[in-house]
């Protein structure tokens, strides 16, 4: 698949998530070309903030690869750059590239992964991932833009809308 077409599917995702009343943040983990974890954010469903699409995601990917060295490389496809936390998942999980559609300049860790070099520590596996970001933006955005006028007055609301304002 193509970082478009993978993001493509993330969107896809993150309209499950739209409908059930969440962000629209989707994300697909695929291994080679075949898709291993799919999900949407999460927060308000299960009431935990740490329930975010990329996390979910990568957790059903690990479930279902298990603890094997893999020979296909691991690809994160999302609709919202990831945050710090999940991109140190995505780096514990061996993640090697990760496609997004729009900036998250307030939590987004494009620039960390970007500078990362480990000290003198040798940790294998521990690569940041390639960040490549602005496929489908467009989408991504109208997404946000829905959330938007049809979402109820919240924290969410007003920070998705500041997301939905970013200019290109």
């Amino acid at each position: 698949m193509t970082p478009d077409e993978l993001v493509l599917a993330a969107i896809a995702v993150a309209e499950e998530g739209l409908a059930a009343g969440e962000l629209p943040i989707g994300a697909v983990v695929l291994a080679g070309d075949e898709a291993v974890g799919r999900a949407f954010t999460q927060d308000r469903g299960r009431r935990q903030r740490l329930a975010h699409a990329e996390l979910l995601a990568m957790q059903e990917a690990d479930e279902r690869l298990g603890w094997r060295r893999r020979a296909e490389p691991l690809r994160l496809a999302v609709t919202l750059e990831p945050c710090v936390m999940c991109l140190g998942a995505a780096m514990a999980l061996g993640v090697s590239e990760v496609y997004s559609g729009l900036a998250s300049p307030a939590d987004g860790a494009a620039g960390i992964a970007a500078g990362w070099k480990p000290t003198s520590l040798d940790l294998p596996g521990y690569a940041a991932p390639v960040m490549v970001g602005g496929i489908r933006r467009d989408d991504c955005r109208n997404q946000f833009r829905h959330y938007c006028r049809t979402a109820p007055d919240s924290g969410f609301r007003s920070w998705a809308q500041t997301i939905a304002d970013l200019p290109d």
